[in-house]
């Protein structure tokens, strides 16, 4: 049976990943095993920067986003030399399992370390959505309510001047969190990378907004879609008469307290992680499908389609 484990955050920080490191703090603790954190993702353990963690070391953090343990990328970490550099810090500390909590990016470093011996428990931490082996990532339910509240206040001041409003969200690649926010929303259109309308069929949909009085109309659209948002938004006040603004969300979608639902997801699925640690797994990452907490091989949780929510899609045409 193994007697230390670790716990590190990596890639892009998400509110809940606090809620989750304590869930595996104690969790571990609470069968027996000493476990330690690591500061600052892969870089930590390269630089041998981990320290033990009692139950106090995660009180009141629950409430708190961002990482404790803070986080970082490191690129380097794809090199086997490198990896060796972590491992040899981990067993001279005799430190036998990881859990890493991060994106698909972290869950690649995971599995390199379980082929070279150090057991990996990938957990969700993102908050795109982007992992097709979840339901939903660790950070995503708060990152969507940030952004209904943000656009909830842009809602306020457009309606006020009869404008269109573009508003960019983070996503990545994802579309979730444009799409999740504009059914919240009711807005007027939709973008993302499973939802493209040619630009004549957006600019035309506008006009006749505009035509026929609309007061204002709202546009979702994930980041990445358009090089330059402002640009995009420009065209659309030519091209429609809607006067126009674009507003970028940017990184305050990052930050905040965690909901309940990020907190208890994070709970579960920290909880979920130490047991499999405990039955000897590794190279595998925690989802939730269902409402079930469930592991997959990582290899196997990379490859699968990322279209969890396409019958989600339909909606747009049918509600807007």
């Amino acid at each position: 049976m193994i007697k230390k484990i670790g716990v590190l955050t990596s890639g892009g920080d998400a509110p809940g990943m606090n809620c989750a490191i304590r869930a595996v703090v104690r969790a571990g603790l609470k069968y027996g095993l000493e476990v330690y954190g690591v500061m600052d993702g892969y870089r930590g353990l390269v630089d041998d920067d981990i320290f033990p963690m009692e139950r106090y070391s995660v009180s009141d953090i629950v409430n708190r986003g961002g990482t404790i343990l803070q986080t970082a990328r490191l690129r380097e970490f794809k090199e086997e030399s490198v990896r060796k550099i972590a491992v040899n810090n981990l067993k001279r500390r005799g430190i036998e399992a990881l859990v890493v909590i991060g994106g698909d990016g972290s869950y690649m470093g995971a599995k390199k370390l379980t082929e070279m011996g150090i057991n990996c428990v990938g957990l969700p931490g993102t908050i795109d959505n982007d992992i097709a082996s979840t339901d939903y990532t660790i950070g995503f339910d708060t990152c969507l309510n940030t952004i209904v509240d943000c656009i909830d206040k842009i809602r306020d001041t457009t309606s006020s001047h009869q404008r269109c409003a573009v508003i960019e969200v983070m996503g990545n690649h994802c579309g979730d969190l444009a799409l999740f926010s504009g059914l919240a929303e009711g807005a007027e259109m939709i973008l993302t990378p499973d939802h493209v309308l040619p630009e004549e069929e957006i600019m035309a949909s506008l006009k006749k907004l505009y035509v026929g009085k609309k007061k204002r109309a709202i546009v979702i659209v994930s980041e990445k879609m358009y090089p330059n948002i402002h640009e995009f938004a420009a065209r659309i006040q030519a091209e429609t008469g809607f006067e126009t603004k674009a507003e970028v969300l940017g990184r305050v979608q990052r930050g905040g307290s965690p909901s309940g639902f990020d907190r208890v997801l994070a709970a579960r699925m920290g909880a979920y992680a130490v047991d499999c640690l405990l039955d000897g797994k590794g190279g595998i990452c925690i989802g939730m499908i269902n409402n079930k907490i469930v592991d997959y091989d990582i290899y196997e949780a990379l490859k699968l389609p990322r279209d969890k929510h396409a019958s989600m899609l339909r909606l747009i045409d049918v509600l807007q």
